[in-house]
């Protein structure tokens, strides 16, 4: 039988929900904006804004960070470039410029325009996080936490500068560091959901109860966070709370009908540890439903036929999981063993 350990939830849920968004400042600039509608709109008044004064950069530098919003790279640029030909000197273009670059896949120019803000204003901590989250991209570790030092000297109360070193760290194999930079990020803001999951997911991993803490804390600011709910019902499946982890599955499953692992999971549960094979069958079977590739479910929804006495429906589930993985050694070792007992092909 195939389980997933948390190690590999973690790798699997959080390696994109960790990071924090480098758009930055386009993100601040639309807000609580909920649509197209609302970006658009935005982009709109700007326009109007601009056509009654041309004079004023921060107006074509807030409508470029709109377009960047909307990935809408040309037009975005074109107004960046507008802001720093009318007053080059302020650093807050060049950020945008930054961001543009970052996203657009150009991260050598990304970093020379926040350099470029910083000549500006070298205590310009909105520069200093984005350039320190460059630097963790790109995995130069030590000059990104030298910026991020030199960020913290002039603001210690920056959560994200925390949480972004912590990530480095954790990419070093340092989880005693990152987990009291992780701390500190929730110190300085209680809200802040990406360092309470994954300070979740650590503590998952040594079955320590601080895990539900910080997942349920993620949980009331995102209810229904598929990687909170996801890493909250490995942790109850690890502390062999199982009545917990099938409801906080089953949770997840109507937050997200098309999460595969959350239906497996339920199946490996009642496999392995309720030994309710019929009822593990079902569940396999809807991760088969939501993903047909999924060979590990056919694989486990074959060896609870096989325990249930099932051998021919186990044996047809063993060939679709070979066929879908060749060479697959734990369907070759369940057709194995199938063929001991002169099951009928």
């Amino acid at each position: 039988m195939l389980r997933i350990t948390l190690t590999a939830a973690i790798l699997l849920i959080l390696a994109v929900a960790f990071f924090p968004s480098c758009t930055g400042s386009a993100d601040r600039q639309a807000g609580k904006l909920t649509g197209e509608d609302s970006v658009r709109h935005g982009i709109e008044q700007l326009t109007q804004q601009i056509r009654e004064d041309q004079t004023d950069p921060e107006l074509y530098n807030k409508r470029a960070q709109l377009f960047l919003y909307k990935r809408q790279f040309d037009q975005a640029l074109q107004d960046v470039q507008k802001a720093i030909s009318i007053s080059g000197d302020r650093p807050g273009p060049y950020i945008t410029l930054a961001d543009i670059y970052l996203l657009m896949g150009r991260p050598d120019d990304s970093r020379e325009s926040l350099k470029k803000a910083l000549t500006f204003d070298p205590e310009n901590t909105a520069a200093l996080l984005r350039l320190g989250k460059l630097y963790l991209i790109v995995r130069d570790y030590q000059n990104c936490y030298t910026t991020i030092s030199r960020l913290l000297a002039i603001d210690d109360g920056v959560a994200p500068a925390y949480f972004i070193r912590a990530v480095g760290l954790l990419e070093q194999g340092d989880t005693l560091r990152a987990v009291d930079d992780l701390k500190k990020a929730v110190d300085k803001d209680q809200e802040y959901y990406e360092a309470l999951v994954q300070l979740g997911a650590l503590y998952s991993m040594k079955k320590d109860p601080l895990s539900e803490m910080y997942l349920k804390n993620a949980l009331a600011l995102q209810p229904q966070s598929r990687e909170a709910l996801y890493m909250l019902g490995m942790y109850y499946q690890e502390t062999m709370k199982y009545d917990l982890a099938l409801s906080t599955y089953q949770r997840l499953e109507k937050s997200d009908t098309a999460f595969r692992e959350a239906s497996y999971n339920q199946g490996y549960i009642c496999l392995v540890y309720l030994k309710d094979f019929p009822r593990a069958a079902k569940f396999f079977t809807e991760a088969i439903r939501k993903d047909p590739e999924y060979y590990e479910a056919w694989f486990n929804r074959g060896y609870a036929y096989e325990l249930s006495g099932d051998y021919k429906k186990a044996y047809t589930d063993y060939r679709k999981s070979l066929k879908i993985k060749v060479n697959y050694d734990k369907a070759i070792e369940g057709l194995n063993r199938l063929d001991k007992t002169a099951v009928p092909k």
